[in-house]
C-alpha cells in the first residue's frame, strides 16, 4: 500500500515568482490636506469631521512640507484655551505643524513598510514621488494588505 498524500492537490501556481504587495497599492490617494496658513480652529474642526487624526501640509505645488495632528491642535488648545487667554492672531498650521516628516518610498514592499511602522511607531507616513505628495500609507492599510496575502498552504 502506498502513501497518500494528506495536503491535498497542490496548487498549480506553487513555484511562480510571487506577486508583489507595494505600498502604492494600497495606500490612500485622496487625501484631506492642509496649508500652511490654515488657521489651528479650522483643522480642528476638519479633523472631527472627517474623523481623522492628521493630515499632511502641502503648498502651493502640492509639496510636503509638515503634518498637522491632533497632538499639535491640544498643544495650541492647552496654551491658550485651557488658561482663557485669546488665541493669538497668528494661530497657523505653519506655527505647529511638524516639519520634519519621515515618508516611506512608493515602491516598498508591504512587508518593509510594516517593519517601517513597527520600528519608528508611527501610525502613518505620506508618500512622496519627485517631492510632490501622492498619497499616505497607514497601518490600517499594511493590514488590508495583509488579507491580501495567501501563504502557499493558507485558504482565502
Amino acid at each position: 500500500m502506498g502513501f497518500k498524500n494528506f495536503q491535498g492537490k497542490r496548487d498549480a501556481s506553487q513555484g511562480k515568482d510571487n506577486v508583489q504587495f507595494l505600498v502604492s497599492d494600497y495606500m490612500t490617494k485622496k487625501l484631506i490636506t492642509f496649508k500652511p496658513d490654515d488657521s489651528l480652529d479650522d483643522v480642528i474642526h476638519l479633523l472631527i469631521a472627517h474623523k481623522i487624526s492628521g493630515g499632511p501640509v502641502v503648498n502651493e505645488k502640492n509639496e510636503l512640507i509638515g503634518i498637522i495632528s491632533e497632538t499639535d491642535c491640544i498643544k495650541h488648545i492647552s496654551e491658550s484655551k485651557y488658561y482663557n487667554m485669546p488665541s493669538d492672531s497668528d494661530n497657523t498650521v505653519a506655527k505647529k505643524m511638524i516639519t520634519d516628516v519621515d515618508t516611506i518610498d512608493k515602491d516598498m514592499n508591504i512587508f518593509d513598510a510594516a517593519t517601517k511602522f513597527i520600528n519608528s511607531k508611527r501610525r502613518r507616513f505620506p508618500v512622496v514621488e519627485n517631492g510632490k505628495l501622492i498619497g499616505q500609507i497607514s497601518q490600517k492599510d499594511v493590514l488590508k494588505a495583509a488579507l491580501n496575502i495567501r501563504g502557499n498552504t493558507w485558504k482565502k
